[in-house]
Formats: C-alpha cells, sequence, structure tokens
C-alpha cells in the first residue's frame, strides 16, 4: 500500500505537468495570433495614414470657354486649363483635385464663400483681384489684352474710340475689369454689355452689329473665330500673367500655391506645358512673364 502512494502521486505529477505543458501551448499559440495581428495593423497604418494625409481640393473652372474648359463632342470636360490640371494632380501626391464646373461670373464668389478652394480660368492678375485674393506666384501662361472689332470695322483702335459705343466682356472678367477702370475717369462713357459665360457667342454679336467690340487676350481670336471674322485692333491694352487664384490670408492655401507653383516648374523644365498650350490654344503662350 506504501507502494502505491508514490504511484499515485507519479501520475498526479505527470498529468499537472502535461497539464501546464498544454496551457503554455496555447499561450504561446495565443501570443504568436495577437503578435501577428500587431504586425499585421502595424503593416496597415501607413497606408490608412497616407491615405489620411491626401487632401481633397475643389477645383472651381467652366465649361463654356472654347479649347480652355469646355465640354467636347463626347460630353466629356477638357481644354488646358482642365488638361493642365490633370498633370499638376498627378505631380502632387499630397493632394486630389476634384473639378467643380460653374458659370464663370460665380467662381470667385464661390471662392469666397468657400465652396471651392481654387479658381482655374486663364485667371489674371491685375491690382483690383490682387487685394483681395492670394496667387501662386509661377505663371502658366501670359498674354496681352487688345480690343476685337468686325474685320470691316476701322473706326474703333483705342479705348477713347469706343466712347458712346457697346463693348461686349464678361462679367467679372479682366477684360471687364479694364472698362469699367475706364469708365470711372470718363463718366461711363463706354456702355458695358456683360456678358454671362464665355465667348459662345462674341462673333455673332459682333459681326451681326448688336454689340461693336470686345476686349480679348491674344489667344483668343482665333480660338474662337475659326472664319476670320474679326480682328485685333491697335495697341495692347495691358499684359497679364495667368494664375490660379485662392483665398488670401490662409495658411493652407498658401502651401498648396507654393506646390502648384513646384509642379509648373516642372512642367515648364519637361516641355509639357509648352506642348498643352500649342495643342489646345494653338500657340505657346507660356514662355513671357509679367515681372
Amino acid at each position: 500500500m506504501k507502494k502505491t502512494i508514490p504511484l499515485v502521486y507519479g501520475l498526479l505529477l505527470t498529468l499537472v505537468i502535461a497539464g501546464c505543458g498544454t496551457n503554455n501551448n496555447a499561450n504561446r499559440s495565443q501570443g504568436s495570433n495577437t503578435a501577428e495581428a500587431a504586425a499585421k495593423t502595424s503593416a496597415e497604418a501607413p497606408a490608412a495614414t497616407d491615405a489620411a494625409q491626401v487632401t481633397k481640393i475643389v477645383v472651381g473652372t467652366g465649361t463654356a470657354f472654347p479649347q480652355v474648359c469646355f465640354i467636347d463632342e463626347n460630353g466629356k470636360l477638357t481644354g488646358f486649363d482642365v488638361e493642365l490640371l490633370k498633370d499638376i494632380d498627378s505631380r502632387l501626391p499630397q493632394y486630389e483635385f476634384e473639378l467643380k464646373t460653374m458659370d464663370f461670373s460665380n467662381l470667385l464668389l464661390s471662392l469666397d464663400t468657400k465652396k471651392i478652394d481654387l479658381v482655374a480660368h486663364v485667371m489674371e492678375k491685375n491690382l483690383e483681384r490682387e487685394q483681395k485674393y492670394l496667387f501662386n506666384t509661377e505663371p502658366y501662361a501670359h498674354w496681352r489684352n487688345r480690343i476685337v472689332v468686325a474685320k470691316d470695322n476701322n473706326s474703333i483702335k483705342t479705348l477713347d474710340d469706343l466712347k458712346g459705343k457697346k463693348a461686349l466682356v464678361g462679367a467679372t472678367s479682366a477684360q471687364a475689369q479694364i472698362l469699367e477702370n475706364y469708365n470711372k475717369e470718363h463718366d461711363n462713357a463706354i456702355q458695358i454689355v456683360y456678358q454671362n459665360g464665355a465667348a459662345n457667342d462674341t462673333v455673332s454679336q459682333i459681326s451681326s452689329g448688336r454689340v461693336d467690340a470686345t476686349l480679348a487676350a491674344d489667344f483668343v481670336l482665333p480660338v474662337i473665330d475659326p472664319q476670320s471674322k474679326l480682328k485685333a485692333s491697335g495697341p495692347e491694352l495691358s499684359s497679364a500673367d495667368i494664375l490660379y487664384v485662392l483665398r488670401k490670408d490662409d495658411a493652407d492655401s498658401k502651401t498648396l500655391a507654393d506646390a502648384i507653383d513646384g509642379a509648373i516648374k516642372e512642367l515648364k523644365a519637361d516641355g509639357t506645358l509648352a506642348k498643352l498650350s500649342t495643342e489646345w490654344l494653338g500657340a505657346d503662350v507660356t514662355a513671357d512673364e509679367v515681372k
């Protein structure tokens, strides 16, 4: 009987050891699974962080400016400004551009009310706009404004020649600003006719005599008037850099503007910008800059 007791104790000890071994294996297995889960979470964390760091930028543009920002025959939004934005976006992984279309006259108001973050519509930098808005500093185009009249009109060459006559311009455009500034000093001598949208009916309005003239950048005429019913007349009225417009006194806007400047410099250096300009506007209007 005394010999049986140690045997029983031995069996019990073996079972206890075996049980402990099973628990340790389970613990090791559980620990291994936990470690794998942690490693997996750690591996996935950078991707989630990267996604969180991509900032969406709502870009306001138009649909009615031929070759600049317009709807093509396939219903696609395209043009110089649109395709350039796509190239800039591809070079800025920290941003994602979302295009939002609207009438030209609503672009700056939408920027003011934070419905959009950036205006892209071949916007000229002038003193009036510069007082209220932030511009990036690297121009993506440059051009000069002149008076445009019917091809057989030889009587209008200067703003003084437009006194008592009708001039068609887009509301809130840089060209409208030129006429408005002139009228402030000349007792509203020019009858300004404001056009909503871009230059879709400019040719017909001038050639039919409903208005006498318009003001336009030098590249615009062949774009809107392929049949050459109009002509540029007289010396240039102004020259301007073409830039993007952002909200002023906004740190995020300044960071975005700096990033865009870097992308535009790359696009100039590798020839992409000149190629886009020639493709869509018929000439390279990107070379000169107003200092």
